[in-house]
């Protein structure tokens, strides 16, 4: 469900010759921005599939021939996908006793053998699961003596020397542009060596380690020329989070700030992408820069939007001039004139703003995003974390509330795991001082709990995880900074649903499998409420995963209920929001509700009732602004957008996208 949630929320949804050319004339035409060969596919398990039956074919060509088949393999969540592909392959009779592994690095210095690594992580996603002899797995050692380290690496480097190839290399990419552990200044010469970890780096490592602190200072990592020696090298990367990199990585020029662009260097490298990936590159963002169109009025408004912002010109001054200095002749033989084209969009895209997300009663609703019956609607809203509503929708959740609408919110995880253990301690001294003050000598399930839990956080150590009653605590210290938050927003206490999704209770940043006991929490509230609207969660830039499997047991919810032929399912419209990590485009946007000062000035109150999750929140990604300072900015900047447009200026506004399943 996972590839097929990414590929109905890619809002410009990709006609299949920009990802799938039919001939070579028309791959060479789509990609002449491309320096890399990069294959888009709609689902992340068709584009590993892909690599792994390359894989395969090589492993088998090698056996044949009776020579040892080399990997250089990466360790990133960008590959699991490959290594379940190759451990489903491996289980239908693909041996890979004569595979040689190399891993592409490891973290240094690593304090004992039970300490997460990256030979941890590889072993656990595919090595257990393959029968590649031990011998054959090579590693950078994490232990290696720090006096004795530069000779480890020199090992390294001559070890891998000594095949006469690497048959293949597979990589994932950093947020940096990092492959393997090459930060920026790693140069196209440089080999096997110890690098220092850079910060953004180690925020990206806490996936494996819960915390940055956690994360080791340096790593061991084959360099960009090692990495260059293998014949054939993949490049893997998935989701929105990924767009920007893949685009600056395929399309810009090589540079040692972004190693992964070294790759363009290569005769035989390829990017592999979902769409979602793949979002930024220009035959998908811009295909009329690339190919003949077949002009729909989304295309024709990110084409125009486009336009305004090479121009720096309102859409209604744009004149026959720019559109054809500019690529855009085809629009205007369709629309006939620049005008006829620039009123055509500036009304859609004044169509999309409302002061009324609920609908406006008793009105025409023609051109209006959502419609006017019935009034008052039944709202559920879905928030993956207990403040993903307020951060995201506070402006628009506050306005459906006072305008009358009978309005839901369902949290769908605890957000335990996102809670300090100094907010722990904060609460159980009060619970201790209340107890003393007001309690009795029988309070000893108080008293003995307060020492076990101080005792545990005062002894806990790298990578514990946390006990159940801790758990519970932090769970508790969210729900009741969501019931604040709530109430702040006037909606009643018995309208706040905490779902507690059993995919989320992990105790760790990564998460149990979603699965069929989620989405029946999910449609059971779906059920109980009988929404005519539904708002959830599509910012799957979210990079722990949290917003996505949210999301996707929403959306698999839906569909439970449509296939059910529920009555209430066909006069319920879906609406995503973004917001904690990214925005929607301008182009995609079909709902805009606007803020004045007033209005934002709630909505920061708002997200502010979420105490733990402002100073010291563990999670705030490689954006060091709060999460307050985040919408705020985003909302700003979506309202600055519409202004220079030349529509109406306003404070901010919160963008939705309409999900049709």
């Amino acid at each position: 469900m996972a590839s097929e949630t990414r590929k109905n929320i890619v809002c410009n949804r990709i006609p299949e010759k920009f990802y799938n050319p039919r001939t070579a004339v028309e791959q060479s035409e789509l990609t002449r921005f491309e320096n890399i060969p990069t294959s888009i596919f709609p689902t992340v398990e068709g584009g590993a599939e892909k690599v792994a039956d390359t894989i395969e074919r090589t492993i088998r060509i090698r056996q044949e021939a009776g020579e040892p088949c080399v990997l250089l393999l990466g360790t990133g969540n960008s590959l699991t996908p490959i290594f379940n592909a190759l451990v489903a392959k491996h289980r239908k009779g693909l041996s890979f006793s004569n595979v040689i592994i190399f891993n592409a690095y490891e973290y240094y210095p690593l304090k004992d053998e039970g300490q997460n690594s990256a030979m941890c992580q590889l072993r656990e996603r595919l090595l257990n699961h393959i029968d590649v002899k031990p011998q054959n797995i090579m590693s950078p050692d994490g232990h290696a003596p720090q006096d004795k380290v530069q000779a480890h690496c020199r090992l390294y480097e001559h070890r891998i020397s000594s095949y006469e190839r690497i048959d293949i290399a597979l990589l994932g990419i950093g947020r940096m542009g990092n492959i393997a552990a090459n930060e920026p200044g790693s140069g196209i010469t440089s080999t096997t060596r110890l690098i220092l970890i850079d910060n953004t780096v180690r925020q990206e490592m806490t996936l494996s380690f819960g915390s940055p602190d956690r994360v080791p200072p340096c790593s061991i990592t084959v360099g960009v020329q090692t990495i260059l020696r293998a014949e054939r090298i993949f490049l893997a990367a998935w989701g929105d989070e990924k767009a920007e990199i893949i685009q600056k990585t395929v399309e810009g020029k090589m540079t040692e700030t972004f190693p992964a662009t070294f790759l363009q260097s290569h005769g035989n490298a390829q990017v592999i992408t979902d769409m979602a990936a793949a979002g930024r590159l220009t035959r998908v963002v811009h295909p009329w820069l690339v190919a003949d169109c077949d002009w729909n009025d989304k295309l024709t408004r990110a084409a125009l939007v486009w336009l305004c912002g090479i121009t720096g010109k309102p859409i209604l001054k744009l004149t026959n001039k720019d559109y054809n200095e500019h690529g855009l002749s085809e629009l205007l033989a369709l629309y006939g004139s620049a005008y006829n084209a620039n009123i055509k969009i500036f009304n859609d895209l004044q169509h999309t703003i409302t002061g009324w997300p609920g609908g406006k009663p008793n009105t025409e609703d023609a051109y209006r995003p959502e419609r006017s019956k019935p009034f008052p609607k039944r709202v559920l809203v879905f928030s993956p974390h207990p403040d993903d509503d307020v951060i995201s929708m506070g402006g628009t959740l506050r306005k459906l509330v006072e305008q009358g609408h009978d309005v839901h919110v369902g949290y769908q995880t605890s957000g335990n795991i996102a809670v300090n253990d100094e907010e722990v301690m904060r609460y159980m001294h009060f619970v201790n001082g209340f107890n003393k003050l007001f309690g009795t000598d029988k309070n000893e399930v108080i008293r003995g709990k307060y020492k076990d839990i101080k005792d545990f956080l005062l002894a806990k150590k790298e990578g514990d995880t946390d006990p159940k009653d801790i758990l519970a605590i932090k769970g508790l210290i969210r729900r009741g900074e969501a019931r604040t938050a709530c109430a702040f927003n006037h909606l009643l206490p018995t309208h706040v649903h905490f779902l507690d999704m059993p995919f989320y209770e992990s105790g760790k940043i990564e998460k149990f499998p979603m699965s069929e006991a989620d989405v029946k929490i999910v449609r059971n509230l779906m059920v109980k409420v009988k929404p005519h609207q539904i708002y959830v969660a599509g910012d799957l830039a979210d990079p722990h995963g949290t917003h996505q499997k949210c999301t996707e047991a929403v959306l698999t919810a839906i569909e439970e209920e449509k296939k059910a032929n529920a009555s209430w399912i066909s006069d319920c419209r879906i609406w995503m929001y973004r917001g904690a990590w990214a925005e929607w485009e301008i182009e995609n946007i079909e709902m805009c509700v606007p803020m004045s000062p007033e209005e934002l000035r709630a909505k920061r109150d708002s997200i502010l009732k979420h105490q733990s999750q402002m100073e010291n929140a563990p999670f705030l990604g490689n954006d060091e602004r709060l999460f307050w300072q985040r919408a705020e900015d985003r909302n700003r900047g979506t309202a600055t957008i519409y202004d220079k447009l030349g529509l109406a200026c306003y404070e901010a506004m919160e963008a939705f996208v309409e999900y049709k399943p």
